[in-house]
């Protein structure tokens, strides 16, 4: 089938989003904007300030409204191949120095990487996920919250939203790993199957002293930039990764 004139394309053969904006059934880009239900107990703070973690949960203490006709103007403008915003006035982006700005997450460190589908193989002793996920949070989800390497969220909400006064420290430091597993999942590195998180975090979380020797900053860009990528595809209408990053830059760049 011949390219159609009337239309943009991106380098891939992809109708760019641009491409359509006058059709009547365009429609703004919807967000996802999930906040999770854990309540933020003093207790885990200090464990938060170790892994670098403190803003962002502030943030998610707060609900935002993401202004999607605003968002939707700047994706008719993003080009993937650049990952660029082209403006009236130039070129800009979204660069890590806005991301240590508006999250105060660190740059430096060890890369986050890994294939969902292999994971295990990073877990010590080649445990399944499942018998690590009960070794780290002390409790297994009911068969009926699990879909293959995800667990539902309101589960995690329902099941570590309460921290008892006379509970242990290592009863805190599993509820600091739900926390930090549902903080990654639904601030950071959100998708469209923003009602589930990801047991690839078990990883990350097993020994929290550790998780603030990772890049997240980089990680979390490198994201937003994927699902950018994504939506600027005339076919796709679903925004997610780390929204408040992108609404906190256009805010300060209109």
């Amino acid at each position: 089938m011949e390219d159609d004139p009337n239309r943009i394309y991106r380098l891939d053969g992809i109708t760019h989003i641009i491409g359509s904006i006058h059709e009547e059934s365009y429609q703004c880009i919807t967000s996802m904007r999930m906040q999770h239900g854990m309540f933020l107990d003093d207790r885990i703070i200090p464990y938060l300030q170790i892994v670098g973690l403190t803003h962002l949960a502030r943030l998610n203490d707060r609900w935002f409204r993401l202004d999607e006709p605003l968002v939707s103007a700047f994706i008719e403008r993003w080009w993937p191949e650049t990952h660029t915003f082209y403006m009236s006035f130039g070129k800009c982006t979204i660069t890590l120095q806005d991301v240590v700005y508006y999250f105060c997450l660190s740059i430096d460190g060890q890369y986050v990487s890994g294939c969902l589908t292999d994971f295990e193989q990073f877990i010590d002793g080649g445990q399944p996920g499942c018998d690590w996920f009960q070794e780290l949070c002390g409790v297994l989800p009911p068969a009926y919250y699990i879909d293959k390497f995800t667990v539902k969220c309101t589960w995690m909400q329902e099941t570590f939203s309460h921290l008892a006064h006379d509970t242990d420290e290592e009863i805190v430091r599993r509820y600091v790993r739900a926390y930090t597993m549902m903080l990654l999942s639904t601030q950071l590195f959100d998708d469209k199957f923003d009602t589930r998180m990801h047991i690839q975090w078990l990883s990350y979380v097993a020994r929290l002293e550790d998780i603030g020797g990772y890049s997240w900053g980089s990680a979390a860009l490198s994201w937003l930039y994927q699902c950018l990528c994504r939506v600027a595809n005339k076919n796709v209408v679903k925004l997610a990764g780390p929204l408040q990053l992108l609404r906190s830059w256009i805010l300060c760049h209109v």
